[in-house]
């Protein structure tokens, strides 16, 4: 409790107060300050591996290096919102996407020679069965494409068999495949769901970035889905798995729309995760480091909202992903811009994130996950989260000390000294401004990824 005592009274001094103590570097000295920060990681304990044999209590034979499994790319799954349903016809009174196609695209981090797909009934109101499934690289090697390279389309069998019936509330694997996935390349998923799924509460992921394709009648092989439907949403597909060498890793980040990248470009990947994972990419030491975006527009650390709140959604989204080593921490500006703007209110608040920063600590280090803070990017000027008191400010800018200074996390991303105008540090740069003063644009994700300092993740 000690440590958040400094933290609290930011608040209750009031927001002038706390404004006035913030200082204004320019964004470049921001990145060198936010490098200077960080912590080199650990060595890897080497960890001696054992035979199998059949005396009770043995484990078996850790897997060679080759057969390693990391997650390559995921969605966030949420229960879909009515106006991000299937567009008509293809939602219809307790039915969806019944005898209809469905083709999507993904953009990989990290590339490998075998593949899974992870699909998920996490929000569904019944069962789920997928007819059959096929991946293929898209025509051009584009995101967001209808069509798909000629001969290159390959099915995907669960326990060997074509179809898969995912239960209510789980997720489902596929069987390996031998599939090479390039690195920073886009991959097809073309579904075929004949029954279609018996239940308006499906499982999705709205803020996809990405446009998926719908088409009455099964055509999961076909070259190109003349006459589809475009719907910039993902339905379903909610991992991708690669086989990777021994020194491959991911990095999930818990974020909100900033991460989900409300304000980047349609089929641009240029969110900015996308964009760490393609510095890290060609970086020396960082190439095999996949980068898995477990963000959605409106989450909240405390409280469900657009998704379930960070707390309940640990365990699935970083915990129960392939290959996580690092967290990355981005939320908390949703629950403060949606608590009441008075001074009791805001205190309670930034008491309570703080504590709850604490427990995703706590339960990552237990899995061996080193866990990074990222600071808040600022709001002033935002209509729905600045009020004129500037309550929600001096939260943001007491929970941005707090991870800053309070050496909970084992290192600090300053994003908000990465975007902030020097001049008026409540608000963004505006260069970087989406226009709405919360959101930013492609060159301001841009700038949150180069903040990143690689050598976390070395």
């Amino acid at each position: 409790m000690k440590r958040w005592t400094s933290v609290l009274n930011l608040v209750v001094a009031g927001a002038l107060a706390a404004t006035a103590a913030v200082t204004s570097p320019d964004v470049s000295g921001a990145r060198q300050a936010a490098a200077a920060s960080d912590t080199s990681a650990p060595a890897v304990a080497q960890v001696s591996e054992e035979t199998r044999d059949d005396r009770p209590g043995k484990r078996p034979k850790r897997p060679a290096a080759a057969d390693r499994w990391v997650n390559s790319w995921t969605s966030m799954p949420q229960l879909t919102e009515p106006h991000n349903m299937p567009p008509a016809p293809f939602t219809r009174d307790g039915l969806v996407l019944a005898d209809s196609t469905l083709r999507q695209t993904i953009h990989t981090t990290i590339g490998g020679e075998r593949l899974r797909l992870r699909f998920s009934n996490a929000f569904g109101g019944a069962v789920l069965p997928i007819t059959s499934v096929e991946v293929a690289l898209p025509q051009g090697g584009k995101a967001g494409a209808s069509a798909i390279r000629p001969g290159s389309s390959r099915p995907v069998t669960f326990h060997g068999k074509p179809s898969v019936s995912v239960p209510v509330g789980a997720q489902m694997v596929s069987d390996p495949l031998d599939f090479t996935v390039a690195p920073g390349s886009e991959l097809t998923v073309t579904l075929y769901l004949a029954e279609g799924q018996a239940s308006n509460d499906i499982t999705s992921h709205p803020g996809s970035r990405t446009t998926s394709h719908l088409l009455a009648g099964d055509h999961t092989g076909a070259a190109d889905l003349p006459g589809a439907t475009p719907t910039d949403h993902w339905y379903f597909l909610s991992g991708l798995e690669v086989t990777a060498g021994s020194t491959a890793s991911a990095v999930a980040v818990l974020g909100d729309s900033l991460t989900d990248g409300r304000g980047s470009t349609t089929n641009g990947n240029d969110r900015w995760p996308d964009l760490l994972a393609e510095r890290l990419r060609a970086g020396k030491g960082t190439s095999d480091v996949a980068v898995l975006n477990q963000a959605a527009g409106g989450n909240r650390v405390l409280q469900d909202g657009l998704g379930p709140n960070v707390l309940a959604r640990m365990d699935r989204d970083v915990l129960a992903q392939s290959g996580v080593e690092w967290l990355i921490v981005l939320e908390g500006i949703n629950d403060i811009g949606t608590a009441q703007p008075t001074q009791a209110a805001q205190h309670a608040v930034v008491d309570q994130l703080i504590a709850a920063y604490d427990q995703i600590v706590t339960r990552a280090h237990a899995q061996d996950i080193r866990v990074y803070g990222a600071t808040m990017p600022p709001f002033g000027g935002n209509e729905m989260y600045d009020d004129p008191d500037g309550h929600r400010e001096a939260s943001r800018q007491a929970v941005n000390e707090w991870i800053r200074n309070s050496g909970a996390f084992d290192s600090v991303i300053d994003f908000d000294a990465a975007t902030r105008d020097p001049e008026q540090p409540e608000r963004l740069l505006e260069t970087y401004d989406t226009g709405d003063h919360l959101h930013l644009n492609p060159a301001g994700y841009q700038a949150m990824a180069d903040a990143v300092p690689a050598r976390l993740f070395r």
